[in-house]
């Protein structure tokens, strides 16, 4: 349909136009009635609209109105002015914009003789409530969490930002699906070339459908090649308030319950509103717990190859000779070995992520012990390694946001460490640093701000200042472009 087909002064041309549209569509409804001597036409689509809300405020007080005004255009403009209550109007003058309204949850009233259409808000769709936040649960903030309906996550932004200074403004992604995307932003602390840019990226997607955020979170990164993840994602409206307060843009896809944060920075990966709550030097303690969390659980499996492999020396004796003769039980070289357990163990976990909740915890962790400690009985693996598989495992999940980073790295330097060494570790890692140096979404540093160096930045990175300090000067992302 051409975005310039305008409605026409024919309430049964507009119907004929619209059947042919929707086809043989059972959700779409089509009422035509007779008001004060002029016809009438209603189209909704079933499910997307809320029946008790279309009867009591659009259909009933339109039907039971008395002294009506008999030309059409005084018509049409008293019935959505004086007689039909609630804010959310329109007037729709294509074909295109009725059908996107109609498919919204809008019911198009069309009068004969008048070439346009007003659409009432009285959505009433499927939805999901708010409920508890199930990937990043905190212990002392707030456990709300984003739904799937973007007007919803909206009102828990604006729930925690009363001020003007919000900024939530709707475009469209998706040549057929027509999903709507709100960008939000508080305006004075966001840069306006970065919304600029970030709309601008949006739209030239093309994309034919958009599901969800990860739709377009390839079309907002600015760095491909970048091992970390240079768009952050939250489900708390609590964290997407204070990224926004430091200058940051929140993008909400409708239909995720996610939004995308950008611009991001490694280290935030490392906090939690956790921190905010519990006293500075607790905050301080934690962090240090997933920053070593985070090396063990991509270093160390290479380090035990590398160790196993070329580095004899490093290990006392007598550990040395009780892993020498574990690893002399199993008949693969420990690089193999060493990858072979974590492949295992991805299965293991995939396999618990995607099957049903009531299984699967049981499969996931009986699944682990089983094949573990068969593996070790019957001399597949050593004993050792099923220590690291698991202190490595375990290590991983106290930084979430960045797991995808981890496996990817785990294996990459798993295969340096088996083949150079530690000398291939320390080349790999100097490899990460310089990419994690160079990604810059938005022009912010990804490594920021340890490199480039900000003092100012750095009472909130590795320690948590305590609110006396971090409230005298407020905290802007755009300060660490480079």
């Amino acid at each position: 349909m051409e975005n310039t087909e305008i409605i026409s002064c024919s309430v049964y041309k507009n119907e004929a136009r619209l059947r042919e549209v929707f086809g043989s569509s059972f959700d779409i409804l089509y009422k035509i009635t007779d008001i004060g001597g002029n016809k009438l036409m209603f189209v909704m689509a079933d499910g997307m609209c809320d029946n008790l809300l279309v009867s009591e405020q659009v259909l009933g007080p339109i039907l039971k109105s008395n002294r009506l005004p008999s030309s059409p255009d005084r018509l049409i403009e008293y019935i959505s002015l004086n007689i039909v209550s609630g804010l959310d109007q329109n007037k729709a003058f294509t074909f295109t914009k009725v059908c996107e309204d109609v498919l919204s949850g809008l019911v198009c009233m069309f009068v004969d003789g008048v070439d346009y259409a007003v659409c009432f808000g009285v959505q009433g769709f499927p939805k999901r409530n708010v409920d508890e936040a199930q990937t990043e649960v905190d212990e002392r903030a707030s456990h709300e969490a984003f739904c799937e309906n973007f007007k919803d996550n909206a009102a828990l932004l604006r729930r925690r930002i009363r001020s003007p200074e919000l900024k939530l403004e709707l475009i469209t992604a998706g040549t057929t699906s027509k999903t709507r995307i709100c960008i939000c932003y508080l305006e004075g602390r966001a840069k306006p070339e970065t919304v600029e840019l970030i709309k601008k990226r949006i739209e030239n997607s093309k994309l034919d459908t958009v599901f969800g955020a990860g739709y377009i979170g390839e079309f907002l990164s600015s760095s491909r090649f970048s091992f970390f993840p240079t768009l952050g994602t939250t489900e708390r409206p609590d964290i997407a308030a204070a990224k926004m307060s430091e200058g940051r843009i929140l993008i909400i896809t409708d239909g995720t319950p996610f939004a995308i944060i950008a611009p991001y920075l490694f280290s935030e990966s490392f906090q939690t509103m956790d921190d905010y709550s519990f006293r500075p030097f607790y905050a301080a303690i934690t962090r240090l717990i997933k920053y070593t969390a985070f090396f063990i659980s991509v270093f160390l499996p290479s380090i035990y190859i590398a160790v196993c492999t070329f580095h004899h020396e490093i290990l006392p004796v007598s550990m040395l000779y009780d892993i020498a003769v574990q690893e002399a039980i199993t008949p693969f070289p420990v690089m193999f070995e060493t990858m072979f357990i974590h492949f295992v163990y991805e299965i293991v976990r995939e396999a618990g992520v995607r099957m049903p909740k009531a299984v699967g915890n049981a499969v996931s962790i009986v699944g682990a012990l089983v094949i573990g400690q068969a593996a070790v009985d019957a001399g597949l693996i050593a004993a050792p390694m099923l220590i690291i598989m698991a202190l490595s495992a375990i290590s991983s999940f106290i930084v979430p946001s960045l797991y995808q980073s981890v496996v990817f790295l785990r294996f990459a330097f798993m295969t340096v460490g088996g083949v150079f060494g530690f000398y291939g570790i320390v080349i790999g890692f100097a490899a990460v640093l310089i990419n994690s140096c160079w990604a810059s979404p938005y022009g912010v540093p990804l490594s920021a701000p340890v490199a480039p160096f900000s003092l100012k930045a750095m009472r909130d990175t590795f320690l948590r200042f305590s609110w006396k300090e971090l409230s005298k000067r407020n905290f802007n992302i755009n300060s660490m472009e480079r």
